[in-house]
């Protein structure tokens, strides 16, 4: 059985439906990947509003063209050092269950069209890692980059807490 859960990898069909266009990015020098359809837009880093009594890795909010989204340090949220922003340093905002919100990411490379057949399922380490938020791994242009299933990055009690707020 597969790592993931729900609907992605291969059908009986043979066609993987984690197949198409996802937006690269890097983060502590490696490359993930997201969906384009989550995608709504990417700008550039902007200074957020903190909000008390969030977790550590929720870096505030924005308005963003009158509405106010949450922003999401995505190296906080992996357990990775913060680092400081650079010129290269984008919000990337996504619809999360419905909701919009901002991940911070180091840099924004390019929108790859991934085949099925380079896509594999996140590997077994063999001990108790939730990796269910790993949509697979892609092998494109000599690297492996992390796909993300950004709905769960966030568990369902990290975005109602967010929301709520």
């Amino acid at each position: 059985m597969s790592a993931q859960t729900g609907a992605a990898g291969p059908t009986q069909t043979g066609v993987d439906q984690r197949a198409g266009k996802y937006l690269t990015f890097e983060l502590a020098d490696e490359e993930y990947g997201l969906e384009i359809l989550k995608v709504r837009e990417i700008i550039g880093s902007m200074s957020t509003t903190a909000v008390p009594g969030m977790p550590a890795y929720v870096k505030g909010v924005i308005n963003l063209r009158g509405k106010v989204i949450p922003v999401i340090d995505l190296r906080l949220k992996f357990g990775m050092e913060g680092t400081e922003q650079t010129a290269e340093t984008c919000i990337i905002v996504v619809d999360v269950q419905g909701n919009l919100m901002g991940v911070v990411v180091d840099k924004v490379s390019e929108v790859l069209d991934i085949r099925g057949e380079d896509i594999e399922d996140a590997p077994n380490v063999g001990v108790a890692v939730q990796n269910d938020f790993i949509l697979g791994m892609a092998k494109a242009k000599g690297r492996v980059k992390i796909l993300l299933e950004i709905n769960k990055v966030l568990c369902d009690s990290d975005v109602e807490q967010i929301i709520q707020r």
